[in-house]
C-alpha cells in the first residue's frame, strides 16, 4: 500500500496535468482557425457577357444563366427535356394550352419562394423586352397567366411543337426583386426600365450560384447559393469566375500558372498541343450543338447572285480548314450540326471544286465583267479577333477565292463591333465567319435564328435572306407537333438552304477546353448537354483539391 507522502504526490501530479489540458484547451480555442480553402473555377470567355437572361444570349452569356438562374425545363444528357421549375405539364387536345406545374419549394437568392407569379412575370417581362431569347416565343404565345400559386397556363397563339424544348430558355426572375430596382422612366411604361440596368450587374434568381460582382468589361464573379434546392455534386465550387480572356498567349500563362482553371473554347490547335503535354493539365472536347459558317450577305453585290454564292462554295477547301487549322471537327453536312435532332440526312452538298466553280461564276450576271474587273467586285471578310484560328480559315479563303478570279480583304474585328455591324444591312459586310449553337435540341433551333426574317439584324445571320417562303416554311414545320412530321418539314428546309447557298457550311464544331486536372468536367465522361451555355454548370463541375 502506497504511504500519505506519496499519495499526496501523485495529487499533486494529476492536478497539474489537468491545469495544463485546461490551458492548452483555452489557448487553442483561442487560436484562430486556420481558413479552409476555397474552391475556385476561373474560366476564360470571349465578351461581352450579360447576365440579364431578358438581353442575352450568346455563348457566354447563356453560361451565366446557367448558373445565377433556373430554366422551367433542363437539358439532360444529349439535350434531352426533363423537369425542373416545371415538374410535370399538360397540353389541350388541340395544342394550344400548356398547364405548367411548377415545383414548390424552390427558393431565389432573396430568400423569396419561387411561385407562379414568378413564372409569368418572367414570361411577360422577356416578351416586352423583346431581346435575348425573346424570338423564341414572340409569335407563338398569347397569354400566360397564374391559374394557382404553382400552377401556370400558356396559351398559344398557333401550335409549337418544341415548346417544352423552348423552356429550357426561360429563366425564371424573382418577380419582387425585380420590381424594387425598376427605374423610371423607362422604355416599357410602368415597368420603367424593367431593372434592365440593375440586371446588367446583379442577379435576381435561384439558381446554384448568385452574384458577388461584375465588371462589364471584364469579368463576373458568383459565388455559390447555400440555400440552392437542386442537385450539386460534392466538390462543387464555391465560386466561378467567368473571365474575358479569349487571348490564347494570356490564356496559355495562366493556365501553366494554374491562375486559370478551364480555357476559353478559342484557343487554336498549336496552343491546346502545347499545352496537352503538361501532365497536370487535360482536355475536353464537348460537341458544342453549334457549326461554323462563313455567313454571306445575299443583299451585298456581288453576292445577292446565287451563282456567285455557289462559286464561292465550291472554290473553298474544306478538307484542309478540318485537317490543319481546326482538327477534330467533321466537316458540315448542311445548315445544322448533323448529330442534332431533325438534320436531314443526304443533301446535296458543296465541295472543293475548281471547275464548279468557275462554271458557277460564269453563269452569274456579273460575268465577265467580275473577272475583267475584280477590284471593282472585292469582298471583305471579317473574322472575330477573340478567336485567331479563323484567321488561318480567312487568310486560306482569300487564296481559294484567288484560284478563280475573285479578290478577298481580309479584316480582323472585335466580336463587339462585329455584333454591332451584323445589327444592319448596309453595315454587315459581305462575308463574316461565326460559330452559332442551337438554342434548343432540335434543328427548327439553328433553322429558325439562322435563316428567318425576325432574327435577320442579331449576330446570328448575316445573310439577309428575307425570304418570306423559307420564312412560312419554318413556320409550318415548328407549329407542327408531331414530331416525325416536324422533323420531314426540317428537312425540306434544309434542301431549300443548300440551293439558295446563302452561307458556307464548314464544319460541325466540337469544343476543346483545356482544363486543370484537379477539375473534373461531365465532358471527361462524355457526358454533355450539347446545349450552348449548359455544358459549365456549377452543378456537375467539382473542384478535386
Amino acid at each position: 500500500m502506497m504511504n500519505k507522502k506519496m499519495v499526496a504526490i501523485i495529487s499533486v501530479i494529476v492536478v497539474i496535468v489537468i491545469v495544463i489540458g485546461v490551458i492548452a484547451a483555452v489557448q487553442s480555442s483561442q487560436k484562430p482557425q486556420q481558413p479552409q480553402k476555397k474552391k475556385l473555377i476561373r474560366i476564360g470567355f470571349s465578351w461581352p457577357t450579360y447576365i440579364d437572361p431578358a438581353v442575352g444570349s450568346d455563348y457566354s452569356s447563356s453560361t451565366a444563366f446557367t448558373n445565377l438562374y433556373d430554366p422551367l425545363i433542363f437539358p439532360g444528357d444529349k439535350g434531352m427535356p426533363k423537369p425542373w421549375v416545371v415538374e410535370k405539364w399538360e397540353v389541350s387536345s388541340d395544342g394550344l394550352t400548356w398547364t405548367l406545374h411548377i415545383k414548390k419549394g424552390i427558393k431565389f437568392h432573396s430568400g423569396n419562394d419561387l411561385n407562379a407569379d414568378d413564372v409569368v412575370f418572367t414570361f411577360n417581362r422577356l416578351l416586352t423586352v423583346g431581346k435575348g431569347y425573346a424570338y423564341l416565343f414572340t409569335p407563338y404565345i398569347e397569354s400566360v397567366s397564374a391559374v394557382d400559386d404553382y400552377t401556370v397556363k400558356v396559351v398559344l397563339k398557333k401550335t409549337y411543337g418544341p415548346f417544352i424544348s423552348t423552356l429550357m430558355r426561360v429563366y425564371v426572375v424573382d418577380k419582387d426583386v425585380v420590381m424594387q430596382h425598376i427605374k423610371k422612366p423607362g422604355a416599357y411604361g410602368d415597368y420603367g426600365d424593367y431593372a434592365t440596368e440593375w440586371l446588367l450587374t446583379h442577379d435576381a434568381g435561384s439558381g446554384p450560384y448568385m452574384v458577388k460582382e461584375v465588371v462589364l468589361e471584364d469579368h463576373v464573379y458568383m459565388v455559390k447559393f447555400k440555400d440552392y434546392w437542386g442537385p450539386m455534386v460534392k466538390n462543387a465550387a464555391d465560386e466561378i469566375q467567368m473571365l474575358a480572356l479569349a487571348q490564347p498567349a494570356t490564356e496559355k500563362t495562366l493556365l501553366t500558372e494554374k491562375q486559370l482553371e478551364i480555357s476559353s473554347q478559342w484557343l487554336p490547335e498549336e496552343t491546346i498541343n502545347a499545352l496537352k503535354k503538361e501532365s497536370y493539365l487535360k482536355v475536353a472536347t464537348i460537341p458544342g450543338g453549334d457549326e461554323f459558317y462563313i455567313m454571306m450577305n445575299t443583299k451585298k453585290p456581288p453576292l445577292d447572285d446565287v451563282h456567285v454564292r455557289k462559286a464561292i462554295a465550291y472554290a473553298v477547301d474544306y478538307q484542309t480548314i478540318v485537317d490543319q487549322i481546326f482538327p477534330g471537327n467533321p466537316i458540315a453536312t448542311g445548315p445544322v450540326p448533323s448529330y442534332l435532332p431533325g438534320a436531314a440526312k443526304d443533301l446535296p452538298r458543296y465541295y472543293y471544286d475548281l471547275t464548279k466553280a468557275k462554271e458557277e461564276l460564269q453563269k452569274s450576271k456579273y460575268w465577265p465583267d467580275i473577272k475583267d474587273n475584280p477590284d471593282k467586285y472585292a469582298l471583305d471578310f471579317h473574322w472575330i479577333a477573340e478567336v485567331p484560328a479563323e484567321e488561318k480559315v480567312a487568310i486560306l479563303f482569300a487564296q481559294n477565292m484567288e484560284e478563280i478570279g475573285l479578290e478577298v480583304n481580309v479584316v480582323k474585328v472585335p466580336w463587339l463591333s462585329v455584333v454591332k455591324e451584323m445589327s444592319n444591312m448596309t453595315t454587315s459586310p459581305h462575308l463574316v465567319s461565326v460559330f452559332v449553337s442551337a438554342h434548343y435540341p432540335e434543328a427548327g433551333s439553328l433553322l429558325e435564328s439562322r435563316y428567318h426574317s425576325k432574327s435577320a439584324d442579331t449576330w446570328e445571320q448575316n445573310e439577309w435572306l428575307l425570304n418570306e417562303t423559307l420564312d412560312h416554311m419554318i413556320e409550318d414545320a415548328l407549329s407542327t407537333v408531331n414530331t416525325t412530321e416536324r422533323f420531314k418539314k426540317y428537312a425540306e428546309i434544309e434542301k431549300a438552304i443548300m440551293e439558295l447557298c446563302p452561307s458556307i457550311f464548314l464544319f460541325d464544331h466540337m469544343i476543346k477546353l483545356v482544363h486543370q486536372d484537379y477539375v473534373k468536367l461531365p465532358a471527361d465522361e462524355g457526358i454533355y448537354t450539347g446545349i450552348m451555355g449548359y455544358d459549365l454548370d456549377g452543378r456537375t463541375m467539382e473542384v478535386l483539391s
